[in-house]
């Protein structure tokens, strides 16, 4: 009588990363009626925090200014927009044989600490980047505390 024996496989870290990947494609993928597989698409984003704000950067290229929403409420900040396939005139006729631009809507929140000056925030977009500045607070910014010999009263 034969025993069967598991074994395990080694750890391979980049082959075990594609494993990983290739589950999240099939699950976020979705066919079309066009036979095309498109993903829901997310910009890149970067948040980070200083002593005087918050700023968040995200790539947003092909978008413009009418096509992007901010809002603030309740400590979050919310991305919207919406990126319309392009074609000219004529291209009703034309098949695709490559097409990996991402088209559709997308949708990003983000939680941030009660601290945020809501009157003074500002956005600028420029070269496909949009920059949102959360100043914060004056009561949240801190101050360096005077060492007297004698506390004042």
């Amino acid at each position: 009588m034969a025993i069967a024996r598991y074994t395990r496989r080694p750890f391979t870290p980049w082959t075990d990363l594609d494993d990983v990947n290739d589950l999240m494609t099939r699950f976020l993928t979705r066919p079309t009626l066009s036979g095309r597989v498109t993903a829901e698409w997310m910009p890149a984003v970067n948040l980070v925090e200083n002593a005087e704000a918050f700023e968040v950067t995200a790539e947003l290229p092909g978008f413009t200014t009418e096509n992007v929403e901010i809002d603030f409420e309740n400590d979050v900040l919310t991305l919207r927009g919406q990126k319309s396939e392009e074609r000219t005139e004529g291209d009703e006729k034309s098949e695709y044989h490559l097409w990996e631009r991402r088209t559709g809507n997308f949708h990003r929140s983000f939680q941030l600490p009660g601290t945020v000056d809501a009157e003074h925030i500002s956005a600028a977009f420029v070269d496909g980047v949009l920059t949102i500045r959360l100043p914060k607070a004056a009561e949240a910014k801190g101050r360096k505390i005077q060492i007297s010999p004698t506390i004042e009263s």
